[in-house]
């Protein structure tokens, strides 16, 4: 059956719609988005949201789980993913990448082809779009909190089984260019309509902008594992606030990069190359205490997640408080912020044709919030998943 959704604002890609309203159709996707007053006239049914703000619903391609979920336990994972599908989107996210690595090429590619199956079969709330490689493929002098023993150069036969394991599931890889085979396993990915992205890297400013104009397309955590900006060594932060058209995670918390960075990063790449990624981990939503990620123990103390060494491993942050803190640290519109937690990163992952913005004929992911971005509704495919309307 269809639905009106009305509410006091609907925000699109060109404006902000006051008494707006959404329909949505039998299929599952928007039939119409502009003034209520001009809305067609429609048999089914109406929810009006009163004061609240109708945004699209956020997504994740940078994210290794969360409420005690990880994505890597063989043993559990239909459940976990199901457990963390129906807990995230109360915070407004209604679609993400898994973010996996492994400590071997075989058991890499069992959790790509496990996830695979999962996602063909569908997740009850927020939908599982696709897998994100963060490894093995890395410069171990910037691994971060990543398994140094998980680490690998690249090889073209070990990157073709992931693809096959990954029936096209697999949405985004991270990449360090400078590593032996990095080109040619880059182009592989590419070929296959993969994002590449450059991450955990001890790149110099040369090699970055090499990578950048030839098969890298995107940048992993921009600042965080990488080599930074200096006068006389650009490095990889350098060679991305210089480039015309590479798109950079950010991970907005204020905890991995200070609001200051993220003005200059703002104002280099500007609203349509910045995507907001929360690098979460099992303990975001959770209380502090001890965790683990990738064969770690990890402390969250205050909300920071580091490892014993103090090595900030992974973050407890949610996408809506990202959004919040590129509001109100950073000073970007709320237009601005809400764009780079949903059309930016569909568009890294090709999804952009049918998902992450509020417009005719794309999919009915949506959020209903309020002027705090708290999630009063979600709706995925055109389904209420969430609600405390």
């Amino acid at each position: 059956m269809s639905k009106i959704i009305e509410g006091s604002k609907v925000l699109t890609p060109g404006e902000v719609i006051n008494n707006g309203a959404v329909v949505v159709g039998d299929d599952g996707k928007i039939a119409y988005v502009g003034p209520k007053a001009l809305a067609p006239e429609t048999a089914g049914e109406g929810l009006n949201l009163g004061e609240l703000t109708i945004l699209p619903g956020l997504i994740d391609i940078h994210v290794h789980g969360g409420n005690g979920v990880t994505f890597d336990n063989l043993k559990t994972l239909q459940e976990d993913l199901h457990t963390y599908s129906n807990w995230i989107v109360q915070y407004g996210v209604t679609g993400f990448l898994t973010t996996v690595t492994g400590s071997t090429p075989e058991s890499l590619t069992t959790i790509i082809r496990s996830l695979s199956a999962e996602f063909e079969a569908g997740l009850p709330g927020a939908q599982g779009l696709g897998i994100h490689l963060e490894g093995p493929f890395m410069n171990i002098a910037k691994k971060g909190a990543q398994n140094p023993d998980w680490i690998r150069n690249p090889g073209v036969e070990e990157a073709k089984m992931y693809l096959g394991a990954g029936r096209g599931w697999i949405k985004q890889i991270t990449i360090a260019p400078e590593l032996p085979g990095a080109q040619e396993v880059a182009k592989l990915f590419r070929d296959a309509d993969v994002s590449v992205a450059i991450g955990h890297s001890d790149a110099d400013y040369e090699t970055a902008s090499t990578a950048l104009e030839t098969y890298w397309n995107h940048v992993t955590h921009i600042f965080n594992a990488q080599t930074g900006l200096h006068h006389r060594r650009p490095g990889v932060v350098g060679a991305v606030l210089a480039s015309d058209e590479v798109t950079a995670e950010l991970i907005a918390d204020t905890v991995h990069v200070h609001p200051g960075a993220m003005k200059v990063l703002f104002r280099c790449l500007g609203s349509d190359r910045i995507v907001l990624v929360t690098d979460a981990m099992e303990a975001a939503g959770l209380p502090d205490g001890m965790y683990h990620l990738l064969g770690a123990k990890v402390i969250v103390k205050d909300g920071k997640a580091t490892q014993e060494d103090g090595t900030i491993a992974s973050s407890t942050a949610l996408l809506n408080q990202c959004v919040r803190n590129m509001n109100e640290f950073v000073g970007v519109t709320l237009s601005d912020a809400v764009k780079m937690a949903t059309l930016n990163p569909a568009h890294v992952i090709r999804e952009a044709h049918q998902r992450g913005s509020l417009e005719a004929g794309k999919y009915a992911d949506l959020i209903a919030v309020d002027d705090n971005l708290d999630i009063y509704l979600s709706m995925v495919n055109g389904e209420i998943v969430y609600s405390k309307v």
